[in-house]
């Protein structure tokens, strides 16, 4: 061991037997260029890979290596739609009221991608505010003319089955028209590798453990939510998957393969309905309202906001300070002020 200019304050000798040791451990740290196998560092020690989170679940991925444009379609939930394709590998789903009744879904993939998704179903006039964050593509299958022109408008590549003539989109033949239009999603995503991927909408813990419910939430075993009285889905902790597992009407609702759908975090937000459009529902967006965070079998209540149409929607706890969701794929269920309620059972 070599120790340049050392020069010594001595209290007793105790500041010179310090250095020394601290100079001494320095020595055996990796050392760039130690070993001569190329790696520059000794002992064949690598630094490990860099990494991110994924924007629109927060999980760790290796730097760089989610790249490509987020897909969000308009599923249709009809009864005749199910089941869908597609939604048990998504990142985020909203559940949106629609005319008489329903619900409808803008699903949104990027961590994952499907080669088929679908069936999808025509824009209404809230989907631009909610897409518009993610940028990227959004697959429908048309709509009144005033709400494509709305969706248009956004800076989101817009893929409509009335206006495609290369065959992103056909009918199957297992659900019933108009409850049958399949977009091939992996191929459309291909197409558009030039556009930016997502920016992160929501914050995430490291852990689900250290997620804002699992600090400070209250013990919940279900989450029953009525949209209508033609739309009542439900929530269900399993603790065996540490996942809520989804209903609709009483019954599970199930992807195509017959499993049950399934969450690791369920945002409820409480959402005005705008009626200027006759019988078409909008959703109101842009403004806040009541909120619930439900992960790791517990519940956090809060509040929600969003800015503008192209803001995140921001959730904070009774104090005001930022939720916290666990790592992994979210449901964000929009429930009526005015028909709409929310049952958080412990």
């Amino acid at each position: 061991m070599t120790v340049r200019r050392l020069r010594v304050l001595e209290i007793g000798g105790v500041a010179a037997i310090l250095l020394a040791v601290v100079s001494g451990c320095a020595a055996e740290s990796p050392t760039p260029g130690a070993t001569g196998d190329g790696s520059g560092y000794a002992s064949g020690y690598r630094p490990p890979a860099p990494t991110e989170l994924a924007p629109l679940r927060g999980t760790t991925i290796p730097a760089g290596s989610l790249t490509r444009p987020s897909l969000a379609a308009k599923v249709d939930n009809h009864e005749e739609a199910r089941p869908q394709l597609g939604l048990e590998r998504t990142d985020l789903v909203f559940e949106e009221l629609v005319e008489g009744g329903i619900t409808r879904y803008v699903a949104i993939w990027h961590s994952e991608l499907p080669d088929e998704v679908g069936p999808v179903r025509s824009i209404r006039p809230m989907d631009p505010d909610i897409i518009t964050p993610f940028g990227g593509i959004v697959a429908y299958s048309g709509g009144q003319e005033q709400f494509v022109e709305m969706m248009m408008a956004t800076p989101v590549f817009n893929a409509v089955f009335d206006y495609d003539d290369t065959g992103l989109f056909y009918r199957d033949d297992v659900h019933d028209s108009p409850h049958d239009v399949i977009v091939k999603a992996a191929e459309l995503v291909g197409r558009h590798l030039d556009l930016p991927s997502p920016g992160q909408q929501f914050a995430y813990s490291s852990v689900a453990a250290s997620a804002t419910p699992a600090l400070d939430g209250a013990p919940t075993s279900s989450v029953q939510l009525r949209f209508s009285d033609a739309r009542w889905p439900g929530w269900s902790w399993d603790s065996a998957g540490q996942q809520w597992l989804r209903s609709q009407e009483g019954q599970p609702d199930l992807d195509d393969a017959g499993t049950q759908l399934r969450a690791t975090n369920v945002l409820t937000l409480r959402v005005g309905i705008d009626w200027s459009y006759g019988e078409v529902p909008k959703t109101v967006m842009v403004g806040g309202g009541e909120a619930w965070v439900s992960t790791g079998g517990k519940t956090s209540h809060g509040t929600w906001s969003k800015d503008a149409a192209g803001g995140v929607i921001r959730v904070v706890d009774d104090n005001g300070v930022t939720m916290r969701l666990a790592p992994g794929n979210t449901w964000i269920e929009l429930v009526p002020d005015d028909q709409g309620s929310v049952e958080i059972t412990p």
